[in-house]
């Protein structure tokens, strides 16, 4: 009998609405997530979700498998919501909830992105660090590795201006 694959992925925040002082106490933020290959786009986003402390599920995200970590113009996946929208022509490779790690054709060294929330834009970097079997009697997606503290969702405005006012 074949055994899945397990997949190691390092997700880092590389941009979104983060305050100046939690971004100079936390200069790095990622998480180290193993997720088995039979498991959806659908399934690392909640655990990208989870593994940051997050927040409010109601926005969309996409993933995308360009030449680098936000390349909207390579293969796209997309909520099922979002699949037939008219105001976005740009193509989309298929849907999060339908789509297998396996089916994304993975390999150690490559690299992708996450975005999620199309207002706040947290865009995530994510690599492929390690490609395995998974343990026997263990539950996946799990966190193994944490880099930093997980920012709020949403920023306080008005403090990080009063911030800049001193």
């Amino acid at each position: 009998m074949k055994r899945t694959t397990l997949f190691t992925l390092e997700v880092l925040i590389i941009e979104g609405p983060v305050a100046e002082a939690f971004a100079k106490a936390n200069p790095v933020i990622s998480r180290t997530i193993e997720i088995r290959g039979l498991q959806t786009l659908e399934q690392l986003h909640r655990a990208i979700f989870n593994a940051f402390d997050r927040w409010d599920d109601c926005h969309l995200c996409e993933f995308q498998f360009g030449s680098g970590p936000h390349e909207p113009d390579g293969p796209r996946y997309v909520m099922p919501s979002a699949f037939n929208s008219p105001f976005d022509d740009r193509p989309f490779a298929g849907t999060i909830d339908e789509t297998r790690l396996d089916d994304v054709y993975l390999e150690v060294g490559r690299t992708f992105g996450y975005w999620y929330d199309f207002g706040d834009d947290w865009y995530h970097q994510i690599d492929v660090i390690a490609i395995g079997e998974p343990a026997a009697k263990t539950r996946y997606p799990r966190v193994i590795a944490r880099v930093g503290q997980s920012p709020p969702q949403y920023m306080d405005w008005d403090a990080e201006e009063g911030d800049d006012e001193e």
